[in-house]
């Protein structure tokens, strides 16, 4: 995915947005058609993870979060994904040790550690294919504006730090949809990381973070050349400077970009220049190389929030099972 225009996430409209109103109009009129068209239900819960900008927001955490608690319950939990960034139409079940990131996109074969996970361009397949082997429940990663599935429920995700950018739709601002309707249709709100958002709904609100996981090492004055290919790479560089890492050099690369066995020796040699370790995000490792992910380190997070109460009880009642 290109970077999003600087302008989508000023606070005030600027010039950009008011010359871009008309197709903006366009835009909306063709999601608020979209949006009455009929949903198919596939049988069993589908818990749709999804947001109102474009870009990353924290979905895939929130995704793994809700996959490793439904299984925790006993639930037989599959994830739908339209493998952004890959070339598999599906539906496909996502196989962590054969497939490759160019065809199933990185995302689906990091969740694809924790539970099983289908590939399909065409989401309502891909759901149906789930179902028919055997999964109780259904995550949907993204698809919140996708009208073809019946979603039983919906979580919306909201990056506090960017909160909705100047309030405009594609292409004036990042909005998919307006934010009232788009609030008004979910069930619950995940916000993200610091910062004010003006939600102005009566949905419920919960407020999480994405803690780094603890994997025993010591990042304190460690010298470090971090690379980052995810919708904001200064969240996660933010994340190894508060863990007391040295960030020597930070590269960034545009969300989903494809990382060639040429760029990965390229920023390995440069991290042995500058003696500093090359770290990145586990979304990044998945589009390294298998034989070359060694020169990298990934630094994982997790989704966390003090207060799970909302979302358990959002699962229980969607699948009348206790958490």
């Amino acid at each position: 995915m290109k970077s999003a225009p600087s302008f989508w996430w000023s606070k005030r409209r600027s010039w950009q947005s008011w010359l871009l109103a008309p197709l903006a109009a366009i835009y909306r009129a063709g999601v608020a058609r979209r949006l009455r068209q009929p949903a198919t239900s596939v049988g069993v819960p589908v818990i749709c993870v999804g947001n109102l900008t474009v870009g990353g927001n924290g979905k895939t955490p929130t995704v793994i979060a809700l996959a490793e608690r439904l299984s925790a319950a006993g639930r037989a939990v599959h994830v739908v994904s339209r493998g952004y960034g890959g070339t598999t139409l599906g539906p496909h079940r996502v196989d962590p040790a054969r497939d490759i990131a160019a065809a199933t996109g990185d995302e689906p074969l990091l969740i694809a550690q924790f539970v099983p996970v289908w590939v399909a361009k065409d989401r309502l397949a891909g759901c149906q294919a789930a179902a028919k082997a055997g999964a109780e429940v259904i995550l949907l990663d993204d698809g919140f504006q996708d009208p073809k599935v019946a979603k039983t429920a919906s979580i919306v995700v909201v990056d506090a730090g960017l909160g909705f950018g100047n309030g405009c739709l594609i292409p004036a601002g990042p909005l998919r949809e307006p934010v009232r309707s788009g609030l008004a249709r979910a069930d619950l709100v995940l916000v993200i990381g610091e910062g004010s958002v003006d939600l102005a709904t009566d949905t419920p609100v919960v407020r999480a973070r994405l803690d780094p996981l603890d994997t025993g090492m010591d990042w304190t004055g460690h010298r470090v050349l971090a690379f980052a290919g995810i919708g904001r790479p200064e969240k996660f560089f933010a994340t190894l400077r508060s863990l007391g890492a040295d960030l020597v050099e930070t590269v960034e690369l545009a969300d989903h970009e494809p990382i060639s066995k040429t760029m990965i020796q390229r920023l390995s040699r440069r991290a042995a220049e500058i003696g500093a370790q090359l770290v990145t995000t586990e979304k990044d490792i998945a589009r390294i190389d298998p034989d070359l992910r060694p020169l990298a380190l990934p630094l994982p997070v997790r989704l966390a929030t003090d207060d799970w109460g909302p979302i358990d009880a959002l699962l229980q009642t969607t699948t009348s099972r206790a958490f």
